[in-house]
């Protein structure tokens, strides 16, 4: 039944309605947090709140079809894959260490830019070689290699004339990499005209330019977890070389700041990059393993348990690339996290894994959906104060002494709800 075209959506309607009618029970379940943090925000079910939320499970319904189902080869195929891998692993010593996969890119020194425009912004379009390839003993190494437009990076520049100013680096979300979208979702014209900024959107892999056919970004939220997991690493690459780039070009700061997916690489390159002065991320992801495990239908998920699709083996593949692998080494105070109550994509429970794993920094949780940080003038507040609170506005970037923090009133608040 889950493969039939339209399933998806048809059970959107029902979902949400579910979702709303548990909403108390899972409040009073999760009133408050082990050690007697602050109770979880109250989220009030109101018409708005569910329009949101059946706008999430339609695209679930969507990026969930049936061509996004593993078939019985796929079983066979995926499953000899994550064993191989965990034993490559395990001989290599990454599982004990997991960032020890992670090679040092080389400096940026060769690219080439153009000028473009998007409504109204005039940018340059980057373009430089990637130069990411997987380890030579990797399972998908030679299916990895194969996405030829993949090899080419891309990002967006908006840049200011005169003085050096602070760099944010903005990482778009799963099925993005287009100026329209990306400048949209992070409100590029406040940040660069507004708060003058310099920012550079990198392309991920597989999204905008560099999709393969119809091989897109959305295998990053799949079962083909070896494609996962070099996407993820080749994000890490191309964002820690075009961070390089960034210093390169004079900047006095640089800070990352991810939505979703963006998030995801976010907090991995803050893992491994230790010269970062901030960092955002926004209804992040933090484990697409257990993600596609919470979404996927319950015959799958039996099945996935199986074949080591999901299960131990696939976590442990998956650790090379995990944010929460090890400690961020940004400042703690320069750590900031936003989510929506009523994500049904990301969910709450992947945003806390997070904040919990980052030492519990300022936090903002908003009543509403994945997207709904798009409208929401307090999501716009608090990324504006995380990035005076590090120092980015104004031009000149201010070195606080001490823990900053964020402003009185805006305590982190601990939710525990939805973790799949």
């Amino acid at each position: 039944m889950a493969r039939l075209p339209g399933v998806g959506l048809v059970q959107a309607l029902p979902n949400t309605a579910g979702f709303l009618v548990g909403t108390r029970a899972r409040q009073r379940r999760h009133a408050v947090n082990l050690d007697g943090a602050p109770a979880r925000p109250r989220l009030r079910p109101t018409p708005g709140l569910a329009l949101q939320v059946a706008i999430d499970e339609a695209m679930l319904g969507i990026f969930g079809g049936p061509n996004r189902l593993p078939t019985r080869a796929d079983y066979e195929r995926v499953g000899g894959e994550v064993r191989a891998a965990e034993a490559v692993w395990r001989r290599r010593g990454w599982v004990d260490d997991p960032f020890a996969y992670h090679a040092l890119p080389p400096p940026l020194e060769q690219w080439d830019t153009a000028p473009a425009a998007s409504r109204g912004l005039c940018f340059e379009h980057l373009t430089f070689e990637s130069g990411y390839r997987p380890h030579p003993d990797e399972p998908g190494r030679d299916r990895w290699l194969a996405y030829l437009p993949n090899h080419t990076g891309h990002a967006w520049v908006l840049r200011h004339a005169g003085p050096p100013r602070p760099w944010l680096v903005c990482l778009h979300g799963l099925g993005m990499g287009i100026p329209i979208a990306d400048f949209a979702a992070f409100k590029a014209k406040r940040l660069h005209v507004e708060l003058g900024l310099n920012l550079l959107f990198p392309v991920l892999p597989l999204h905008g330019p560099r999709r393969v056919g119809r091989i897109g970004g959305d295998s990053f939220l799949s079962f083909d977890h070896l494609n996962m997991v070099h996407g993820l690493a080749q994000s890490a690459w191309d964002t820690r070389r075009l961070i390089d780039w960034t210093r390169g070009q004079g900047a006095p700061a640089v800070g990352l700041y991810g939505i979703s997916l963006g998030g995801y690489t976010a907090a991995l390159v803050a893992a491994l990059d230790g010269g970062l002065d901030a960092a955002i991320a926004g209804v992040p992801v933090v484990d697409f393993a257990r993600l596609f495990a919470h979404h996927c239908p319950p015959k799958v998920r039996e099945r996935g348990l199986e074949h080591d699709l999901l299960g131990p083996r696939a976590a442990t593949v998956h650790r090379v690339v995990s944010p929460l692998a090890g400690p961020s080494l940004v400042a703690r105070e320069r750590r900031f996290v936003y989510a929506g109550l009523g994500d049904r994509l990301a969910t709450a429970g992947q945003a806390q894994g997070l904040w919990e794993h980052w030492e519990r920094p300022p936090i903002e949780w908003y009543a509403g959906n994945h997207v709904g940080f798009l409208w929401s003038r307090q999501v716009d507040r608090f990324v504006r104060r995380s990035l005076a609170a590090s120092g980015f506005l104004g031009g000149d970037v201010a070195k606080p002494a001490g823990d900053v923090g964020m402003p009185a009133g805006d305590p982190a608040v601990a939710v525990a709800g939805d973790r799949p």
